[in-house]
């Protein structure tokens, strides 16, 4: 899935959104791109709670 996360604007939000998914799955795949403010995510875990988990660290995101 493909997240837009409006607040991800540097390499250190980028290392806080990919502990934020990785809370949720340890093993999720997650490629980060700040300039676009992107997050491309491959889990077994939902949306929602990916969704859930980024929202609880400040970074809400759209899809």
């Amino acid at each position: 899935m493909q997240l837009h996360i409006d607040n991800m604007t540097c390499g250190g939000c980028a290392r806080s959104v990919t502990k934020a998914i990785q809370s949720v799955d340890a093993n999720a795949e997650i490629v980060t791109d700040p300039p676009s403010r992107r997050v491309q995510i491959t889990s077994s875990a939902t949306q929602e709670q990916l969704e859930a988990a980024l929202r609880e660290a400040g970074y809400p995101p759209r899809v």
